[in-house]
């Protein structure tokens, strides 16, 4: 299946390996050897079973995702000419600043963007996302330091996350780099972009979170659309309790389909996402290489039709409209 990304990267895969939790815990101040053995055993399993897209972020596990992932290539160079790197900027966390906030500044862009390649131990990323909008951005400010960073061989294609249809058109206007992906929170859980597709014309239709236009939008656009959270955080794999009867029936759905369809649970929840034709590209936040093989499974299957519904009135704890 040809998607969006294949445009420009015409090798990249459906599955993308997230490393939110890559490098140790959250409150740990260094990487230790056996993180940067895990790093290797997760990308090589990615590679194994087709996965080379890897997602990353500045800010994750503060700095030391990337710091990771870069001791690896330092260790075994010839891995990077193997993936598509992609990872994100703009978000300033505790207790590095007082306060947590959004920061698509030039000054902080270039920063930000140097100290992540800096990490890597490499000269490029391949997409520079912009990790969550910035309401005090000066698009001007904001596209001069983004051109400067793309003509200095920074990064090769733009991205954003967590952004609507009207910001990305509106970045999109200031600079010539195309913006190539937009990573959004969708999943069986998380159902809002079919929520707010079902619910046009009534009164209900005011509580969907989804912003409104912008999966249409980055499928006119050719956008990539990019979903993290795909995996609902195990909610429907028996990994996650949960008192809430609309979850409760939809994981023994989830189970039942999975019998029947000969894989895990997880593969399930991401055919579910997989089955709508916006393309999306699931982001898998996985430490666990089991889990990752497992999740590649839903690529060997598609929901029927009814399978897919069934799966939707589940989870809404309601027939559709």
């Amino acid at each position: 299946m040809k998607l969006p990304i294949h445009h420009y990267y015409p090798e990249a895969s459906r599955l993308i390996l997230g490393c939110m939790n890559l490098g140790g815990p959250w409150n740990t101040p260094t990487i230790e050897g056996k993180d940067i053995d895990q790093a290797f055993d997760l990308v090589t399993k990615a590679l194994d079973i087709g996965i080379n897209v890897i997602d990353l972020a500045d800010i994750y596990t503060h700095g030391k995702a990337e710091k990771t992932m870069g001791e690896l290539f330092k260790r075994e160079r010839s891995l990077r000419n193997h993936l598509i790197l992609q990872s994100k900027v703009g978000i300033k966390l505790t207790p590095a600043f007082d306060t947590c906030h959004y920061d698509l500044s030039g000054d902080w862009i270039t920063e930000a963007v140097n100290t992540s390649i800096k990490r890597l131990h490499d000269n490029t990323l391949d997409i520079l996302f912009l990790h969550r909008p910035d309401p005090l951005m000066q698009l001007d400010e904001t596209a001069n330091a983004l051109m400067k960073l793309h003509e200095q061989g920074k990064f090769e294609y733009l991205a954003v996350s967590n952004m609507h249809a009207g910001q990305i058109a509106f970045l999109q206007s200031a600079i010539q780099v195309p913006i190539v992906a937009n990573q959004l929170e969708m999943s069986l859980a998380c159902c809002d972009f079919v929520e707010d597709a079902i619910t046009v014309n009534m009164p209900i239709n005011a509580n969907n979170g989804f912003p409104r236009g912008t999966l249409e939008y980055c499928q006119q656009a050719g956008v990539q659309l990019q979903a993290w959270g795909s995996m609902a955080q195990g909610l429907f794999s028996g990994e996650s309790a949960s008192n809430n009867k609309n979850v409760i029936a939809t994981t023994a759905l989830v189970k039942k389909f999975a019998q029947q369809y000969g894989v895990e649970p997880n593969a399930i929840v991401l055919a579910w996402l997989m089955r709508h034709p916006a393309n999306i590209q699931p982001v898998l936040g996985t430490t666990n290489t089991e889990r990752l093989t497992s999740a590649q499974k839903a690529l060997t299957i598609q929901l029927s039709r009814e399978h897919w519904y069934s799966l939707l009135e589940s989870i809404r704890g309601k027939k559709v409209p």
